[in-house]
């Protein structure tokens, strides 16, 4: 499988968070895209640089202001006396529709839902090329109908159209189905991470053209909280065309599995032409962050089912890397993953 890669994605390197008040070492670190690459080169695929498409499809997404915000925000922000290195807010509006200040403290606020995603001098660059990443792997999967991997790092699906937040700052999955929407009428993602694709969700929330599910541990008392419930359906044009499968906190192999099999029946009825999964590795029994208890075998199965869906139904398939986090297993859990759905592409 091609593997879509710039070293350029691990300047990013964010040192802290704020997780129930205490501030801790940001697990978002350069070395998950290590493990991930070196894992993926030794089991014998090939890394490829990607191309430099600039802004327009990260503009197919998200908006303009935001964008400038992402690529200005640390240079201004070290302007103001005393500001610490990383750009973190510490005020957020009510209303979101309101008044916009020129203030970078204002805008960090307004663009920023969490504490979870510092920028400093490097994460520009991290951004830009992580969604080259994703849009080089959608350009090849388009051209030749072979999947492809993009290894995103920072990932993406908490990122709303102008709103960053946990980890993520730029849509790298949204970027992807919507450069596919260039080729495929119809573009489904399905997000196996650990945590709810709020983002995602709210990107194309009222779209009927992407349908958009998501399979994550239950958000009543976990990240995201506020979403990823199951009576999000979709508003508008969009009504149906979202799904969210919440599961409760640590579960395994065997519910995860048929969660997944539930979702894949309904995107039969959608059709898509390409399917885009939102590849979060955090689901996983020792990640980290400890929500559900996928095992290494698990990993090849959700794959080899997803692979299986797309092969049985004409679809072409993008993997997009989301979440997991360091652990000894890491680099294990995607070989698993990316064997299991070449399993499933040729069943």
């Amino acid at each position: 499988m091609k593997v879509f890669f710039s070293d350029i994605q691990t300047r990013h390197d964010p040192k802290c968070f704020l997780v129930n008040g205490a501030q801790q070492p940001n697990p978002e670190v350069p070395g998950r895209a290590d493990a991930l690459l070196a894992a993926a080169r030794a089991a014998g695929h090939e890394i490829t640089a990607p191309d430099d498409h600039g802004l327009a499809p990260m503009a197919t997404v998200h908006t303009p202001a935001y964008l400038e915000f992402l690529g200005t925000i640390h240079r201004r922000w070290q302007r103001i006396e005393g500001a610490s290195e990383e750009v973190i807010p510490n005020i957020h509006p009510t209303d979101r529709n309101g008044r916009y200040p020129s203030s970078a403290v204002a805008h960090a606020g307004y663009h920023m839902a969490d504490t979870a995603c510092p920028i400093s001098a490097d994460s520009w660059d991290s951004i830009y090329w992580s969604a080259n990443s994703a849009v080089s792997a959608a350009d090849s999967v388009a051209g030749t109908g072979r999947t492809a991997y993009a290894l995103c790092r920072p990932p993406g699906h908490h990122a709303f159209n102008d709103l960053a937040g946990g980890f993520c700052f730029v849509n790298n999955s949204a970027v992807a189905a919507q450069r596919l929407r260039r080729t495929f009428e119809r573009v489904a993602i399905v997000d196996v991470d650990l945590h709810h694709g709020n983002g995602t969700q709210g990107i194309f929330y009222d779209r009927p053209d992407v349908f958009t599910l998501s399979i994550h541990a239950d958000p009543d008392r976990f990240y995201p909280f506020f979403w990823g419930h199951a009576d999000e359906r979709g508003a508008g044009a969009g009504l149906s065309y979202n799904l969210n499968l919440p599961i409760p906190r640590g579960s395994g192999d065997d519910l995860f599995l048929s969660t997944l099999e539930k979702g894949l029946k309904h995107i039969e009825w959608f059709a898509p032409g390409a399917v885009v999964v939102a590849l979060g590795l955090d689901a996983f029994q020792g990640d980290p962050f400890g929500g559900l208890a996928v095992t290494t075998p698990g990993f090849e199965q959700t794959a080899e089912l997803v692979g299986r869906y797309c092969k049985a139904h004409g679809a072409v398939s993008l993997l997009v890397q989301e979440g997991g986090y360091l652990c000894p297993e890491l680099g294990d859990n995607l070989v698993s993953f990316l064997k299991g759905f070449e399993e499933g592409l040729s069943r």
